[in-house]
């Protein structure tokens, strides 16, 4: 950068220790990219918070930006690559207050994901009901922790502790906790739930990353099925993945609209830039996935869960698809990890051969 170039050069032999320690400390200022605070943030600090801000943990690899008070969620994730910072999840602009939860990168699933048909299920003899929690919304979404503020519990320069209480709630009561954590080229999501109500209820975890979409973009992700939906998103029927969405090898993203739950996932996902040579590994303790991929957006959703949109309805009820019945005092974790890796490091490291992968080899090849 500019600053270090055009500083004098001392004589290091000139030099006092203390000189010396200060001058690298203003170097190592210079390289690092400055961190502001947004229009409705009062501070954004290396591994600090502030009330009304968010939280930013940095390594030498990836950037991760928080917001607690809104539910949560991440409002920026990044890869770090000579000085620059290149968007994994769509980035959420000028976060305050009145953001909306669907403009944030990423957030929480909990206590279940995506829709409940009609606002209730039966389980265990009881008629279930859930208010819908969203206006405009014929149907409740997404539960309760991507609506939350939710509050520090520990933090340090890697990993930060968010916590939800909603003990209180009906008719899911329920104490949550995520904590983000960096590890190198990774970010590392876990999600816990405990049941505090009165009554056992079938729980469900899951993320909701909004990736970036370019021209280019692949997907890799096998699934043996999908649920088709109806025109409210309610599953409907239950087929072999037609071979348009089968992404067993990184596949160009749909050019229609799809917004489906797929089940028989492996737990393990590429995405894949070819122009960018970037990659991400997504990997989960989960066998479902929801894909919501809207044709012309800059963006799509790969929402690893751990059961299909309106589980709780389906044959068998939640239990028999994907979620699990907690009685009172009892817990649920699930963990999700998105690796970032320059495509020709993620081929020496073993990763699954895609066609993307083949190009950048290609390419190298004939330098």
């Amino acid at each position: 950068m500019a600053v270090a170039r055009t500083e004098q050069r001392p004589n290091p032999a000139s030099m006092s220790k203390e000189q010396a320690n200060a001058r690298r400390a203003r170097l190592a200022a210079a390289t690092e990219p400055p961190i502001r605070p947004g229009p409705s943030t009062a501070v954004v600090a290396m591994g600090g918070a502030d009330v009304d801000g968010c939280i930013t943990l940095a390594n030498a690899h990836l950037r991760l930006e928080l917001a607690p008070s809104l539910g949560g969620g991440i409002t920026r994730f990044d890869w770090r690559h000579e000085g620059t910072l290149v968007p994994i999840f769509r980035p959420c602009v000028a976060p305050g207050p009145d953001t909306d939860p669907n403009q944030l990168a990423c957030y929480p699933l909990l206590p279940y994901s995506n829709r409940i048909g009609n606002g209730h299920f039966q389980f265990s003899g009881r008629s279930i009901a859930v208010p819908c929690n969203r206006p405009g919304e014929p149907l409740p979404l997404h539960g309760d922790g991507w609506l939350g503020a939710w509050e520090v519990a520990d933090q340090d320069s890697a990993r930060v502790r968010v916590t939800l209480d909603r003990s209180g709630g009906m008719p899911y009561a329920f104490r949550a906790a995520q904590t983000y954590t960096l590890d190198e080229a990774t970010l590392a999501v876990t999600l816990d739930v405990e049941n505090t109500g009165d009554e056992a209820l079938p729980f469900g975890l899951g993320l909701h990353p909004f990736l970036m979409r370019e021209a280019d973009t692949e997907l890799s992700a096998a699934a043996g099925g999908v649920w088709l939906c109806g025109d409210d998103w309610l599953p409907v029927r239950h087929v072999p993945t037609p071979p348009a969405w089968q992404f067993g090898v990184a596949y160009p993203m749909p050019s229609e609209m799809v917004n489906n739950a797929f089940t028989g996932w492996s737990g393990r996902t590429s995405v894949l830039w070819p122009k960018r040579r970037l990659s991400l590994t997504i990997a989960a303790d989960t066998d479902y996935y929801v894909l919501y991929a809207p044709p012309g957006e800059s963006f799509f959703c790969f929402e690893p869960v751990d059961h299909p949109i309106n589980a709780v309805n389906l044959p068998g009820g939640g239990e028999a698809n994907g979620m699990t019945v907690l009685k009172p005092g009892e817990r649920l974790s699930r963990e999700f990890r998105f690796t970032v890796e320059r495509t020709g490091e993620a081929t020496r490291r073993g990763r699954p051969r895609t066609r993307a992968g083949a190009k950048a080899r290609a390419r190298d090849a004939a330098r």
